[in-house]
């Protein structure tokens, strides 16, 4: 079984990073890196995925390095937060960097994957980081601006006080005004009525990538903002057995 160890890396301007991750006892493979959501206030980071069970089950299965980063605020990252904005981004960029020199990751071979706000501030990543192997973001919004006009008072709240209302804090959120910058694979999964981040975003931003060449699949899910674990891990399996497959060489 893979073990799980805790790493605190430098988010590339002397803050702290707190990363965990689990390596499989496998030949040299990809990797994939969790993002996680707002937790409820509950501030765990990316020990969350420890304590699930989620980084050893995924790297024992598929049999990939699979790392959690906390973003800033959460965890030990340094803070403060700021709602998926330019700290949170270089904080996972530097996650990302981290990964690829462990000698058991190809580089080549990275998943990033991002829920709820990580889903936001991972898409706004893949947007500047090139050679990712493939994209996952579920319950994300990709235009902040639409969604704080719309979403509940505390929520703005929350908005208002991380990253503030200007154009830019908006723009530099916002995947969808970037689409045109992400080349890797990417799956979206979306809660139908999910009252928290509205699926016509993510319908949304999937036909954007679609148009610029991405190759993108899109699921409106039955459920809310907690998609239905029965539902997730048949199209996850799929997707990443797929994106994880031994690859042939030419002799």
């Amino acid at each position: 079984m893979s073990a799980v160890t805790q790493h605190i890396i430098d988010r590339g301007d002397g803050a702290r990073v707190e990363l965990f991750q689990a390596r499989p006892s496998a030949p040299k493979n990809g990797a994939i890196l969790f993002v996680h959501g707002n937790q409820g206030g509950l501030l765990l980071g990316g020990k969350e995925a420890v304590d699930d069970g989620s980084l050893v089950r995924f790297s024992s299965r598929l049999g990939v390095t699979a790392a959690a980063v906390s973003q800033p605020g959460f965890g030990e990252s340094d803070g403060p937060a700021d709602f998926c904005g330019p700290t949170t981004q270089q904080a996972i960029v530097a996650a990302l960097e981290f990964l690829k020199q462990q000698p058991s990751v190809d580089p080549a071979r990275i998943v990033l994957y991002g829920n709820s706000r990580g889903a936001v501030a991972s898409a706004m990543v893949a947007t500047k980081v090139q050679g990712l192997r493939a994209l996952i973001l579920t319950g994300g919004v990709y235009d902040l601006r639409e969604a704080y006009e719309s979403s509940s008072r505390g929520l703005q709240q929350a908005i208002q006080k991380e990253a503030g209302v200007s154009n830019e804090s908006f723009l530099v959120r916002s995947a969808l005004h970037h689409s045109d910058r992400i080349r890797a694979e990417t799956l979206l999964l979306h809660g139908k009525y999910d009252d928290r981040a509205s699926v016509d975003q993510a319908e949304r931003f999937s036909e954007a990538l679609a148009q610029v060449g991405v190759p993108v699949r899109f699921y409106a899910l039955e459920g809310g903002h907690r998609l239905p674990r029965e539902q997730v891990t048949p199209i996850l399996r799929e997707f990443l057995t797929r994106i994880f497959a031994p690859v042939e060489t030419l002799h």
